[in-house]
């Protein structure tokens, strides 16, 4: 069974193919049995390492293995009688063909088949580390999310109860020749083995999330927000990366002035905005990073001498509850009760001034159509209680 699985996020083009296939080669060239696992729809994996990759792992060098996990092969491989299961469940329901076809391709099939290449690998003695190079962030959240969204979905387009299910099934096989039952058990397995690896994916001590950014405004707003809904979620993030930093020298400034203030400007938002995770900087390249050699040297500038597969950080930092008549958010902020703080809500954005100094978290966004009520300190947590417009809420 694998010991780890780190999972690189961000928005498309910061960097996180690059930076997942460099902590692969630091890994592997460390002595860990590495697998980098490509799960975006748009594969730039075997573009890295500068050779073509397959569905299934393909060496790269010793102790690496690297795959770009592709629908098609997968829905083959781990599909074929739940599809059949499907389009006769469908059919029997009264909906064409046609309609039926569509239906049969699950929400989230292509990141369910990534979970299953995980959950193989992680439970075999093969690997000791599994690298996720993940799709943007918005689709990693739904990924990270997917078991109980395909349960709940799947299970509404069954009416039958199981023993029926598999009852009929049997006799449909016997005359048909559909694997009706066949097809519910391999469901049912599915669910169990989607379970089991959100609850790998859930647990910071073995699965560490890594959020790949760019300092720039767009991409550090997007990548403020997955940390607050990675949070939220119970999800391990133990580190942000900064890719393609230009060193602010005098021979760059001309024609550059205003890319470099606005550069140091979002370096010192993502320090507020991310403290006290772990901000791993990279340097531009001024190339195309690809490559076994250049790959080595961005890890060298990445890792230094740590050990890529550590646990770098782990400590929630959100909370948020339900009460009777709203929601109460908590967020840690130590020595927060021996300082002038006030608190605003903006639209989906919680903004908390600390004497001179501003930070702003992103709420999840149904919190939009509920009213800030008021605020305390606990201890180390800020207490900020919402209810619905005209309603108060008890402390």
């Amino acid at each position: 069974m694998a010991n780890r699985v780190l999972l690189f996020t961000g928005k498309g083009g910061v960097g996180k193919t690059t930076c997942a296939a460099a902590t692969a080669l630091r890994c592997a060239e460390m002595g860990y049995r590495t697998l980098v696992i490509s799960s975006d729809p748009a594969h730039s994996l075997g573009d890295a390492f500068d050779q073509p990759l397959g569905p299934e792992p393909v060496p790269v060098r010793e102790n690496l293995q690297a795959q770009e996990v592709d629908l098609y092969y997968s829905m083959k491989k781990y599909w074929a009688n739940i599809r059949e299961l499907l389009l006769l469940v469908f059919k029997w329901q009264g909906i064409s063909d046609l309609a039926a076809e569509e239906l049969a391709a699950i929400p989230g099939m292509g990141e369910a088949s990534a979970l299953l290449w995980i959950d193989l690998f992680y439970q075999s003695s093969e690997f000791d580390l599994i690298i996720v190079d993940s799709a943007p962030t918005g689709e990693t959240l739904t990924f990270l999310t997917l078991p109980q969204v395909t349960e709940w979905w799947l299970l509404k387009a069954f009416p039958f109860q199981k023993l029926a299910v598999q009852t009929l099934g049997l006799a449909v096989r016997k005359t048909t020749g559909i694997p009706l039952d066949k097809g519910y058990l391999e469901l049912k397995q599915l669910f169990e083995k989607l379970r089991f690896i959100h609850g790998v994916l859930s647990n910071p001590q073995i699965a560490s999330i890594r959020l790949v950014m760019n300092p720039e405004r767009m991409v550090v707003q997007e990548a403020r927000r997955a940390y607050t809904y990675l949070q939220l979620y119970g999800y391990g993030v133990d580190a942000a990366i900064v890719n393609r930093v230009l060193p602010d020298l005098p021979e760059l400034r001309t024609g550059w002035e205003s890319y470099l203030d606005a550069q140091q400007r979002y370096l010192k938002e993502i320090d507020q905005s991310f403290s006290p995770l772990p901000i791993f900087k990279i340097p531009h390249f001024r190339r195309e990073v690809f490559g076994l050699e250049l790959l080595g040297r961005l890890a060298d500038e990445l890792y230094a001498e740590k050990d890529p597969a550590q646990v770098f950080f782990w400590e929630k930092h959100y909370e948020l509850q339900r009460k009777e008549s709203g929601y109460l958010l908590r967020i840690r902020i130590p020595f927060l009760a021996e300082k002038m703080y006030q608190v605003f809500q903006f639209g989906d954005q919680l903004v908390i001034q600390i004497e001179n100094q501003r930070r702003n978290y992103f709420l999840p966004h149904f919190l939009h159509y509920y009213r800030l009520q008021h605020t305390h300190v606990e201890g180390e947590w800020l207490e900020v209680y919402f209810s619905p417009p005209g309603e108060a809420i008890e402390k």
